[in-house]
């Protein structure tokens, strides 16, 4: 068996995260030593690591310090891969394992529409491109979590798009017995409830789900929970008192374990600008839950065959999406065909396909 190695910021509650853990749980059960190396050794996920994995912190404020400590890990543990995270993180890595002589393969994820993230900032946008063009092409192997991720990237990079390798995140299939009758208890009361599940930042657009809501609520009680945290809470709750609805908004915080609200919601919806998959669709559709998103790049699409599992409405336009969440409500929907077509995205072949890159047992692209 091998030792593999992680590399991630930390294990804040983001999707790249949650995906961490679950590639690192699947490679414990095959039997492989793992490792965790954070630049800071915090967030909430910590408690799902197995009792197995030894964490390295290598206390890094920011991406330039992580080169030394990086290259003393890799020379000291000798791991037989490095999977690496999130750029700017995924150019550290592959220049720490080149000038440690170690010999490590490296394989390199991202899971964000890149363009989308960086288009704010001209020098990182340059940065960017510039960084992964010189330098992805020696990483052993690039994996993208969705097509349209993989198009943008290489259209960044101007690496051919067949050097990109798309691999769909491994998202957990939950306990049966949360799945099956909506046994869960509902975080509120007042009639059905609409679950929106993402870290309340801008890129989630959580300000159109909530002005598309009260558009839809006038003639009846929904209630709408936002489960997440982040920088956006208070404008968010200042929007919904404005608009006379922070009564039928429910803002729990971030849960460790969101599959309690999938379980009891009535319908799942995703505001976003952009994503690099849409990990939560996936979970909302294990649930058997009706999904409404809007069609942004990338992964809603790929996730909902192009509309056949869910309805898919422009970005920023919130009369459609109220309308769209309004039919959702009142329409029938196959709960099965929801939790079969989530399972193409669970199970084992992520996990497998990111081993099989890692330890160089099947060529990648």
């Amino acid at each position: 068996m091998a030792r593999l190695a992680f590399l991630i910021a930390n294990l804040g509650g983001g999707g790249a995260e949650r995906v961490a853990i679950a590639l690192i749980r699947g490679f414990v059960e095959r039997g492989h030593e793992v490792d965790l190396v954070v630049m800071g050794a915090e967030g909430e996920l910590f408690p799902l690591l197995p009792a197995s994995v030894r964490v390295f912190d290598l206390n890094a404020k920011r991406g330039r310090n992580v080169f030394a400590p990086l290259i003393r890990y890799l020379r000291e543990r000798r791991p037989s891969a490095l999977q690496v995270s999130m750029w700017p993180l995924t150019v550290a890595a592959i220049i720490s394992a080149k000038l440690s002589r170690t010999g490590v393969r490296v394989v390199v994820s991202d899971h964000c529409i890149l363009s989308q993230q960086y288009r704010g900032s001209t020098t990182a946008t340059a940065n960017l491109r510039a960084s992964t063009r010189l330098l992805y092409p020696l990483a052993d192997a690039r994996i993208v979590v969705s097509a349209g991720g993989a198009d943008d990237l290489a259209q960044l990079s101007h690496i051919r798009r067949d050097r990109f390798e798309v691999v769909y995140n491994p998202i957990p299939v939950p306990p049966h017995a949360l799945v099956s009758n909506g046994l869960a208890k509902r975080p509120c009361s007042g009639g059905p409830y609409i679950l929106t599940v993402g870290a309340l930042k801008e890129a989630k657009n959580h300000a159109l789900l909530i002005r598309a809501f009260a558009k839809m609520t006038a003639s009846r009680p929904t209630r709408l929970v936002i489960l997440g945290e982040g920088p956006l809470r208070s404008e968010l709750e200042a929007l919904a008192a404005r608009l006379d609805i922070a009564d039928r908004v429910v803002m729990p915080g971030f849960a460790v374990d969101p599959w309690p609200y999938y379980a009891s919601a009535d319908l799942f919806v995703l505001s976003s600008h952009y994503e690099g998959f849409g990990n939560a669709i996936v979970e909302a559709m294990h649930a058997g839950l009706p999904v409404v998103s809007t069609d942004c790049p990338s992964g809603p699409a790929e996730i909902l065959a192009d509309g056949r599992y869910g309805v898919l409405v422009p970005c920023d336009d919130e009369d459609r999406l109220a309308v769209a969440m309004a039919t959702a409500l009142d329409s029938e929907i196959d709960a099965n065909a929801q939790r079969e077509r989530a399972m193409v995205f669970s199970g084992a072949s992520a996990v497998n396909r990111y081993l099989q890159l890692m330890l160089g047992t099947q060529s990648p692209n």
